[in-house]
């Protein structure tokens, strides 16, 4: 057997959080500070209470072997520690403790512009990226036209990349890394910068990179569509640690049965909320018009989907965005937000609920999750997948007295259309 590509053993990396000191940071403070400094052993726990801090484990004791020409899935929630996986695998960030070995050169795809100078030109910063990649000038030229055919920016090719859009530096970006043939290429979510053409461009040339050229490719992605018709293997990440490695099917179905998990689990226990927390979303229910509460949605009738909120004491909030996702099998089937459909802005305080009517409640029968999101003045207040569960049963969305065809259920969003023959 072959020795492998990739070999990570007990690899952690720790990051200390949490603020220096509770009082100012200004001059005034920082002198202060030096002056009482020397007297400071006579007040037991003053140092502690100043330097206290946090350690974050971001990815703890990983382990794992990927062989050459594997294409390898990473999964996991936000916050799991994936993208701090790639940076580690991409010697972008040092370990704190455990060993990495790498047969290769690695190519890596983790952020918008990584690797690129602003102030130098498209076709500099290919040259830029092959020479750090270990690429001879020669080697660079001779991928050069497959490089800028990819991208399809050849007319800006001679424009600093500052002045590039976020989807052009991403088709750079993935053209030069996919081209200039590493033996390991990374892929994070960054594709989803692009647009769905491109996306499903990006995604062929990963298939070739591994299956045709024998390449070894690590992709993150929340598209588990694109894991499992690409990803022979796959890792399930959660809180830093590796929680599975197996086939990707197996993996894919065991992270959407822990997200049925924790959906049905009430919100007041969900630690694996994000956000500031000056406001929380407190529970979840359906409603009809009339705002009963109710049981399940039925296609084609009207529904309220009703989220109780709670605000911290003597908190006002401004200029608040509620956005609600409504997916299955994680993907999205439709998204509501308070912001597109009103130009007045929200104001919240104490306790409420917003409630948001969907007309003619457009899908079929089935279990749907609904994942959260709350913002304040640009700043993510709450942030929750798996939020809840809705059910849904079939009813007559069409008026005709006809339920959707087997099969259908679950499957894509229902749509009110009509049918003519014309005879030619």
């Amino acid at each position: 057997m072959s020795d492998p590509i990739i070999l990570v053993e007990n690899l952690s990396k720790c990051y200390k959080i949490g603020r220096q000191a509770t009082q100012g940071d200004g001059l005034r403070h920082v002198l202060e500070r030096a002056v009482r400094a020397p007297f400071s052993w006579m007040r037991p726990g003053q140092s502690e209470k100043q330097g206290k801090t946090e350690d974050f484990w971001a990815v703890r004791d990983v382990s794992m072997q990927i062989k050459q020409g594997e294409m390898m899935g990473v999964i996991g929630r936000n916050g799991a520690g994936k993208s701090t996986l790639l940076k580690l695998l991409s010697r972008i960030t040092e370990p704190t403790s455990g060993k990495i070995r790498l047969r290769g050169r690695v190519a890596s795809l983790l952020e918008v512009g990584t690797g690129f100078h602003p102030e130098l030109t498209g076709r500099e910063n290919i040259f830029l990226n092959g020479a750090i990649l270990g690429m001879s000038r020669v080697e660079i030229k001779r991928k050069f036209d497959e490089i800028t055919a990819f991208a399809e920016i050849d007319r800006f090719l001679d424009t600093p990349v500052k002045r590039y859009s976020s989807g052009m530096y991403v088709r750079l970006a993935f053209a030069v890394a996919a081209h200039l043939e590493p033996e390991i290429l990374i892929v994070d979510e960054v594709l989803a910068v692009g647009d769905a053409e491109f996306q499903k461009k990006c995604l062929g040339k990963m298939e070739d990179v591994s299956s045709k050229e024998g390449r070894t490719v690590i992709l993150v992605s929340h598209q588990m569509t694109a894991i499992q018709n690409l990803c022979t293997r796959c890792i399930l990440m959660d809180r830093g640690q590796l929680m599975m490695e197996g086939k990707t099917d197996d993996v894919v179905n065991a992270y959407m049965y822990k997200g049925a998990e924790l959906a049905m689990s009430g919100l007041s226990d969900r630690s694996d909320r994000s956000g500031e927390g000056q406001v929380r979303i407190t529970s979840i229910d359906l409603r009809d018009p009339s705002g009963s509460i109710i049981a399940e949605a039925i296609a084609g009738n009207d529904v309220v989907v009703s989220l109780a909120f709670s605000v911290k004491p003597g908190v006002v909030l401004n200029d608040c965005i509620v956005c609600v996702e409504i997916a299955k099998d994680l993907k999205t089937y439709f998204a509501l937000s308070s912001a597109l459909v009103d130009t007045k802005k929200l104001q919240l305080s104490g306790e409420g609920r917003i409630d948001f009517m969907i007309r003619d409640w457009p899908l079929s029968g089935g279990t749907y999750h609904v994942n959260i999101y709350v913002e304040s003045d640009l700043v993510t207040q709450d942030f929750l997948n798996d939020a809840s569960v809705i059910e849904v049963i079939d009813g007559d969305f069409y008026g005709s007295g006809k339920l959707v065809h087997s099969g259908w259920q679950g499957t894509s969003v229902l749509v009110k259309h009509s049918w003519n023959l014309v005879q030619c």
